[in-house]
């Protein structure tokens, strides 16, 4: 959960494009790739992520599959790493131009429990950092 000095609207605007993501989590080197073209998601695209992670490269495509601006939106992974990755955004008005920013993530990982021990640690970092980001960002 991350407190914003932003309004929602912009919050949520910048979460869906994706080349404020690629820029939030540059030490990877991700990229993401719409299918649409454009920057911005919206319901039923598509993003392919590539990245490296552990010192291998990751490929993952993920589809809006929820897009109720300015308050939530959902992203579930249909190719890629994970057995299942179904990733919520959330966005509260806090009034006064403040937003409560929360990212629910449901992941089933491959090589079951041992993939787990490393995946949530690791994950929980990189939505930490991409979270950093946006605040920043939203707040300039």
């Amino acid at each position: 959960m991350t407190e914003i000095d932003a309004a929602p609207e912009l919050v949520f605007g910048l979460e869906l494009d994706m080349d404020v993501h690629a820029a939030s989590l540059r030490a990877s080197g991700e990229t993401a790739t719409t299918s649409t073209g454009r920057r911005q998601l919206a319901l039923g695209d598509e993003v392919t992520f590539r990245a490296r992670h552990f010192g291998v490269v990751w490929r993952m495509t993920s589809r809006v599959t929820a897009h109720e601006p300015p308050h939530r939106f959902v992203d579930e992974q249909v190719r890629g790493p994970f057995r299942a990755l179904r990733h919520e955004h959330l966005f509260d008005d806090r009034g006064v131009g403040r937003t409560r920013m929360t990212d629910r993530m449901t992941i089933t990982a491959p090589l079951g429990p041992v993939g787990l021990l490393v995946a949530v640690p690791y994950l929980r970092r990189l939505l930490r950092q991409r979270a950093a980001h946006i605040k920043r960002l939203a707040e300039a």
